[in-house]
């Protein structure tokens, strides 16, 4: 890519580790700034006036153009790699994977991992101690879903990894941190060491 790239990042949030580690896979130099989600910095005015107007990270700054959400800059750094299948339906499904995270899996197993591992559940308002049972209840579902598909097959989608492993690898890894025993689910392990046993793999921090 010609254009400069530069993550505006949280290091150990995990939806900036997915694009971090998609650009280290393809080989892609990723230049990185910092914030400190938990003193605010996402929130001053010039960072929502000149990188985010949400407020949030990871963003991916392409020249002087900026992209939020996550799996949006992961698919813009892996357009026309090997990590999107070349089959329609393959990348469809790769896509739902996608969409699963966000919607199944990123709510409740990266909020427990935040709430538990970094806020500290004593440090919690009510309203959030009341939601822990039912976050861990979705999120130990949405880990079953994810054991059972891999019983039978190495990689989510098709024959080889692609960035609908990534996208569920980034908060799957670490999901103990938020309280979740992956021992229950021999096939999401084995997968997991799959991924870290890719070439030009990084960890997460």
């Amino acid at each position: 890519m010609d254009q400069k790239l530069i993550l505006h990042e949280y290091t150990q949030s995990g939806n900036c580790y997915k694009i971090r580690l998609t650009a280290a896979l393809l080989g892609l130099p990723l230049q990185r700034r910092e914030y400190d989600i938990m003193k605010g910095e996402t929130r001053t005015p010039e960072f929502l006036a000149d990188v985010n107007a949400n407020g949030r990270i990871p963003v991916l700054q392409i020249g002087d153009r900026f992209l939020p959400e996550s799996n949006a800059a992961c698919f813009y750094l892996a357009d026309g790699s090997h990590l999107i299948p070349s089959d329609r339906f393959d990348r469809a499904d790769m896509l739902r994977w996608m969409f699963f995270e966000q919607y199944n899996h990123e709510p409740n197993v990266a909020t427990l991992r935040f709430w538990l591992g970094f806020v500290g559940e004593q440090n919690l308002n009510d309203s959030q101690r009341d939601q822990i049972g039912i976050k861990r209840a979705a999120g130990e579902a949405a880990l079953k879903l994810m054991d059972k598909h891999l019983a039978t097959r190495d990689w989510f989608v098709g024959d080889s990894l692609t960035l609908a492993d990534i996208a569920l690898y980034a908060y799957t890894h670490v999901a103990e941190d938020g309280g979740f025993n992956l021992e229950q689910y021999p096939a999401l392990d084995r997968w997991l060491s799959r991924v870290a046993a890719q070439p030009s793999y990084i960890p997460i921090a």
